[in-house]
Formats: structure tokens, C-alpha cells, sequence
């Protein structure tokens, strides 16, 4: 709201006076109490949107006010590394005595404000963030009010407790098992989030190091789609000099890399050696079984539970940047390289 060329933070009045109803009313909805009409609560709820309130988290936290709630905002349920993950964070916070709200943002800019402003209303007692979330100075506005961790994802410019997997040293593993077994025509399918990143840069240097040139249109970023692994390894298996081996940053891409490869009737990992990234359940439920980079999922789940609660026990000026180390898994999906 602005008066006079000034922001002003709106309140519960500013709200009941806009949608015509009294305090008491905006109360009731804000809190689940009380009848209270669907176009009532609606009416109530768009004016919120409109004047962009916010209720107090922290005032109710010193009223002795807990919801038992915590929020989560992951990209994709659908995705089988961010569906167990979430499976962690909610087994560790129900042992906790917490519930979890859980919302999928697809990594767009207007969910994760609209799922963010959903949150923040039911007065969540804190928010695990595992989404890429595009808009940065949002999230360190909401900080001020509700405890935040990161899991999984990384902002830099934030000062929140974060638990990440050392994503470098993941791609490292990865490009410098497959020189291992002696293969130098090796591509990389990276998806386009900060996360890969570094897994792609640690390909490239393993690459440089071993003096092994990266061949043209051998690096492919996209979705972290099993349709885009599928159609970015045709795209591959159409080149000139096939790639003998294709490193994928993520378990989907590299399903569909499977799939593909077995369709063009190469035989994997004879013809071809796949290696993922993550060691979700997909990777030993397909034929061969996949090699892969683990994270430590249940990990990860459990540490960003428990930095968060003490985070809303007791605030500290300095978070804490915890970063776990991968693992490489090795399954039936890679094998020595044999020239024809």
C-alpha cells in the first residue's frame, strides 16, 4: 500500500475495511474458525492478494501460537529425487511432531510467489525450500517473518541454512569413471538449473585434464524430463561419431537415454554406457540397472528438518551451509570400452 508517496504495510484493517467485513471476520478466515462463507473467505483471501498482507508469523510465535506446520516448496513431485526427498523431510518432521504442506512450483516464478503468499497465510511455523525459486528478494522478505532452509538448492546472496551435495565432485566421479574403462567420445546431458552446473563444469575439466576434447554437439542442456533424455540421445545417436558413452546429471534423463539407445538397437553397455546422477528408485528399476552418482537423500532430508527446527527454536546471526558428499554407484548401464 502506499499514503503519500510512502509504502505502508498494510494490516488486518487495512483488509477488512477493503473487503467490507468486519476485523473479527478477516480474523476467523485467517485462522479456520468460525462460518465464514466460500465467497466470504474468497473475497477476504483476493483482497489479501491485492494489498499483498501478509499475517504476522512471528507475532503469533510470541503469542505461544504454533501451527505444527512446516511448508515445502519443491519443483516437481514427479520427479522421483524431489518425491524422496520430500518422503525424508516429511517422515523426519512427523517424528518431530510437525506437519508438512507441500507444493510443486515447476520452478516458475509466479507459482513459487503464489505458493510462497499461500504458505505464509496458514501461518506456517517454517519453509523448506528445494526449488530453484527465481525470485531471490522475495524469499529474503518472507525470511524476516518465517524461519527458511534450503535443500538441494543453493542462493548465494541469501543468508539461510542450507544442505546441498557436492555437486562438482558428483560430475567428477562420473566423467572420471567413464575414462576409467577407456572411453574418450563421451557427452553430457545437463539440465538447465544452478545445480548442474557444477556437475557439468567438473566433466569439462576432467575432459581438459585427460587432454580428451569434448566433440561438437556432445554437451546438450535441457528439462529434467525423461522425454527430453529420450530425444536429446537420438539427437545424439544421429551424429557422425556416436558418442560411446553418455554421462546424464539426472536419473530421468538417463532413463530416457535408455530408452532411446534401445530403440536405435544399440546394446547397453556394449555399445553404449549410461551413468546418471541422484540413485533415485528408477535407477534400479529399469533394465540394465543404471549406474549412477548417489545423493544422500534421506540424509539431506533429515539435516535440513533439523536445522530448520532450531532455527525456530532459537534464531542464530550466523547459518549454516551444510554440503554432503556423493557417492558413485556402479550398476550394469557401463562396462570397459571395446572398439569394433
Amino acid at each position: 500500500m502506499r499514503e503519500e508517496g510512502f509504502y505502508v504495510k498494510p494490516t488486518i484493517y487495512n483488509v477488512a475495511k477493503e473487503a467490507g467485513v468486519s476485523i473479527a471476520t478477516v480474523s476467523k478466515v485467517l485462522n479456520h474458525t468460525g462460518r465464514i462463507s466460500d465467497k466470504t473467505r474468497k473475497k477476504v483471501f483476493q483482497t489479501m492478494d491485492k494489498l499483498n498482507y501478509r499475517p504476522s508469523v512471528v507475532a503469533s510465535a510470541l503469542t505461544g501460537k504454533q501451527t505444527k506446520t512446516i511448508g515445502l516448496l519443491i519443483p516437481d513431485i514427479s520427479n522421483p529425487f524431489f518425491a524422496e526427498i520430500a518422503r525424508s523431510i516429511e517422515d523426519q518432521s512427523h517424528e518431530r511432531g510437525f506437519n508438512v504442506m507441500m507444493c510443486s512450483t515447476d520452478n516458475l516464478k509466479e507459482k513459487e510467489e503464489r505458493y510462497l503468499s499461500l504458505l505464509v497465510r496458514q501461518q506456517i511455523d517454517g519453509l523448506i525450500v528445494a526449488s530453484a525459486f527465481r525470485c531471490a528478494r522475495l524469499l529474503e522478505d518472507v525470511a524476516k517473518e518465517v524461519p527458511i532452509t534450503l535443500v538441494a538448492s543453493e542462493i548465494p546472496r541469501l543468508s539461510i541454512n542450507t544442505v546441498t551435495v557436492d555437486d562438482y565432485k558428483g560430475g567428477y566421479l562420473a566423467a572420471s569413471y567413464l575414462l576409467s574403462l577407456g572411453h574418450t567420445k563421451i557427452a553430457i546431458i545437463a539440465e538447465g538449473v544452478r545445480s548442474n552446473k557444477p556437475r557439468l563444469d567438473a566433466f569439462r575439466d576432467v575432459m581438459e585434464e585427460a587432454n580428451i576434447p569434448i566433440r561438437d554437439g556432445y554437451v546438450i542442456q535441457t528439462e529434467a524430463l525423461m522425454t527430453r533424455g529420450y530425444e536429446s540421445a537420438k539427437q545424439l545417436f544421429s551424429l557422425k561419431e556416436r558418442p560411446t558413452a553418455i554421462f546424464a546429471c539426472n536419473d530421468l534423463l538417463a532413463i530416457g537415454v535408455v530408452q532411446a539407445a534401445k530403440e536405435a538397437g544399440l546394446s547397453i553397455p556394449q555399445d553404449v554406457s549410461i551413468i546418471g546422477f541422484d540413485n533415485t528408485i528408477l535407477s534400479t528399476n529399469t533394465s540394465p540397472m543404471l549406474t549412477t552418482v548417489a545423493q544422500p537423500i534421506k540424509e539431506m532430508g533429515a539435516k535440513v528438518v533439523d536445522l530448520l527446527i532450531e532455527e525456530m527454536k532459537e534464531p542464530k546471526s550466523y547459518k549454516e551451509r551444510l554440503l554432503l558428499s556423493p557417492e558413485l554407484i556402479v550398476r550394469q548401464s557401463t562396462d570397459i570400452y571395446k572398439s569394433t
